[in-house]
């Protein structure tokens, strides 16, 4: 009761739960479970209707805080995470994290990832595997090349710039803001983090890349990294122009959405003119006047120009924690 006050103590009072989503880990999920820190108060384990009867190895633990959530249909890590998420704010708790079942994850990481919530520099954290060179060789390189594909776009799409590693799904984030989100609205498939960095940016939240390893072992991922490549960018593109309509058009009219709006116009403008007189040359076998060249010309820089700097402001708009959690592994990166 002691050593349980001392941590209640170091974590300012905050109750602390942790969401499992299982499918296919009944080999893993018991070990994760059993490795779960002390000063974790609650442990939502979600069975996504799984084949292996995963819930039931986690339940085999015994662990008083472990309570088993079930659904009939798999509904996707989303859906399972939704389902974990509502319980968690269902019991009062003050921070919620997300650690998968597969053992990728390492439960005594978590305070790490608390850090940051719990001094108040940011409302969600995420690990980062990429300042650790050493295991990032080790990452399947399936993962590798798919992780470095989105990892561009779903900057973009968020606007978290800063954020490294935004596929990771080893997170936690304060209830209150969790509380904000329309959980029920979250993907339901593996394009969950994405979507919550997406809804985040909306609601002004600050988060925070913290610097962890990545375990691989025999576990048989269910992400297929160019199924993925295939699907997420159009579901990026959406969760783009949807956070920039809501983030600077409608909670509020920003440089962004002025100078995105101009710019584009000209964009469009300018490639429509410019493309006309360029089909009707060809047809008319003449050559175009300089005269139209310039003023296709002229719209299509003047629009580009007028982009980037809406993207500029969009990112010096999108919140930052107080104190960046980088800690990197120099010596190995130098190897």
């Amino acid at each position: 009761m002691v050593i349980r006050n001392i941590i209640r103590l170091m974590l300012r009072g905050n109750s602390i739960g942790v969401v499992v989503p299982a499918f296919r880990v009944a080999a893993q999920v018991g070990e994760v479970v059993r490795r779960m820190p002390t000063f974790v108060d609650r442990v939502f384990v979600v069975d996504d209707a799984c084949p292996e009867g995963s819930g039931d190895s986690a339940a085999a633990v015994e662990d008083p805080r472990v309570e088993i959530l079930r659904h009939d249909e798999n509904q996707g890590v989303g859906g399972a995470m939704a389902t974990g998420f509502e319980a968690a704010l269902e019991a009062g708790l003050d921070v919620v994290a997300k650690c998968d079942g597969d053992g990728q994850m390492d439960p005594a990481d978590l305070a790490l990832l608390l850090d940051p919530l719990l001094d108040g520099r940011a409302e969600y954290a995420k690990g980062c595997r990429f300042y650790h060179a050493d295991e990032l060789r080790r990452m399947p390189t399936s993962r590798l090349v798919g992780n470095i594909g989105l990892t561009f776009l779903s900057k973009l799409a968020s606007g978290y710039w800063h954020v490294l590693d935004p596929q990771n799904g080893f997170v936690a984030i304060e209830a209150e803001t969790l509380r904000q989100l329309s959980i029920k609205r979250l993907a339901r498939d593996y394009f969950f983090e994405n979507d919550m960095l997406i809804r985040l940016n909306v609601l002004g939240a600050r988060v925070v890349d913290v610097s962890m390893p990545a375990r691989y072992g025999t576990e048989t991922s269910s992400l297929s990294p160019w199924r993925t490549l295939r699907s997420f960018p159009a579901k990026l593109l959406r969760g783009f122009v949807r956070r920039i309509v809501l983030k600077h058009f409608i909670y509020d009219v920003t440089p962004t959405a002025l100078f995105g709006l101009a710019g584009l116009t000209l964009l469009i403008s300018g490639s429509a003119f410019g493309l006309y007189h360029w089909i009707r040359s060809a047809l008319e076998r003449h050559t175009t006047p300089a005269g139209t060249v310039i003023l296709a010309a002229v719209p299509l820089l003047l629009g580009s120009e007028l982009l980037l700097r809406a993207l500029v402001f969009d990112i010096e708009s999108t919140p930052r924690p107080a104190k960046p959690i980088r800690r990197i592994d120099r010596r190995s990166a130098a190897e």
